[in-house]
């Protein structure tokens, strides 16, 4: 259990393009106990991670819908050597605030102003944080609810900043069209010199095709790239998903496979986590590609990837399975670079969000990058 602070030797590094990936070395693991008070609230549901070498902090964003606490994000410690992970310590939370300063409403007292935290960065140029939401797409005999996704910067205090502009293909409707509902922006990251930012789609949307399956390979979802100077976007990728891992049990429960996030090397390399949970597996497969974009297709104006012809998808390579572990492993969604190690090697960080389940783990593990 990971609670209390030790020192370790690690250094900030400064982020660049020329990070070389051979392959990963597990250092170790940590586990936050569920539903651990702090500052009021509980810890879990953690979404997404990203380093802040100037503070030497991390910031992870919560998903909890403002139904446990307000929409918020932590700070943290995390200490590790390259030979040991010895503890996480949280530091700080901050509550998600709308437009108007204001708190975010849970869905018991507005539904359509209720966010889907899921993703979040810290930007050193501009010393502001960037997060994203799933927004909400429910329709039924009984209500509409249809609430947009977005990208969202804001200042370190949680205050509203500004909002990346939102092309039409991603807006919610009550057609089976748009994305598809806890399908939406679900990772996100920016280029070493924080010229561009990169969002990735959960899951494809309802035009361009079915969700992934146990042995399919025609899932495809996007990739959205956006200028930072005016947060408007400039470009859209193809990217095809693994199947999902296993059949669920009994056949015709859930199951899903889709990006959990991205950590953007360069102008046109990703690292991307896809995730595949099956009902009735207790584990998460996990597995991390180092993906391309540099001769796929900018599909910005294609609606639908179901009938486009002539479409190159991004490449992508299999870095890590965690399966390679031999250990429990949970819903993984974040993952940032730490700093460097004392022999001059890159960490790495990835964390689980435990939907807040006790049967679920709040998970860090952390790795040593050998190029």
């Amino acid at each position: 259990m990971a609670i209390v602070t030790s020192c370790a030797s690690t250094h900030p590094t400064t982020r660049t393009a020329t990070t070389s990936f051979g392959k990963l070395r597990f250092i170790g693991e940590q586990i936050i106990p569920h539903n651990m008070p702090f500052m009021g609230a509980v810890t879990g549901g953690l979404s997404g991670i990203d380093y802040d070498a100037s503070r030497q902090q991390y910031y992870l964003i919560c998903d909890d819908r403002s139904e446990l606490a307000p929409a918020r994000f932590y700070t943290a410690k995390l200490y590790f050597s390259g030979q040991s992970f010895d503890s996480v310590r949280f530091t700080g939370m901050t509550t998600l605030l709308r437009q108007n300063g204001n708190p975010y409403p849970g869905a018991k007292v507005n539904p359509a102003l209720t966010p889907d935290p899921e993703a979040l960065r810290y930007n050193a140029k501009k010393n502001c944080l960037v997060w994203s939401s799933e927004g909400e797409r429910i329709v039924n005999t009984k209500d509409t609810i249809l609430t947009n996704p977005g990208v969202y910067e804001i200042s370190l205090d949680g205050h509203y900043r500004d909002s990346f502009a939102l092309p039409s293909q991603f807006r919610m409707q009550a057609t089976d069209n748009g994305p598809r509902r806890n399908g939406a922006f679900e990772g996100l990251g920016f280029t070493p010199d924080y010229r561009y930012t990169f969002v990735s789609l959960e899951e494809p949307r309802y035009e361009d095709g079915p969700r992934a399956d146990v042995g399919d390979t025609t899932a495809l979802t996007r990739v959205i790239k956006y200028d930072n100077r005016n947060l408007q976007p400039i470009a859209q990728y193809a990217y095809r998903l693994e199947p999902v891992a296993f059949p669920p049990k009994p056949a015709n429960a859930f199951k899903v496979n889709g990006i959990s996030d991205i950590l953007v090397l360069s102008d046109h390399q990703l690292l991307a986590i896809e995730r595949s949970f099956s009902t009735g597996v207790k584990d998460c497969t996990i597995k991390v590609f180092l993906v391309d974009l540099h001769h796929a297709t900018d599909i910005s104006g294609v609606n639908s990837l179901k009938t486009a012809t002539g479409i190159k998808t991004v490449t992508k390579s299999l870095l890590f399975d965690f399966a390679s572990l031999g250990k429990y492993i949970d819903n993984i969604e974040g993952v940032t670079f730490g700093p460097v190690l004392p022999n001059g090697h890159q960490s790495l960080v990835f964390v689980a969000d435990n939907n807040f389940s006790a049967a679920e783990e709040s998970q860090f593990f952390v790795f040593e990058l050998i190029p």
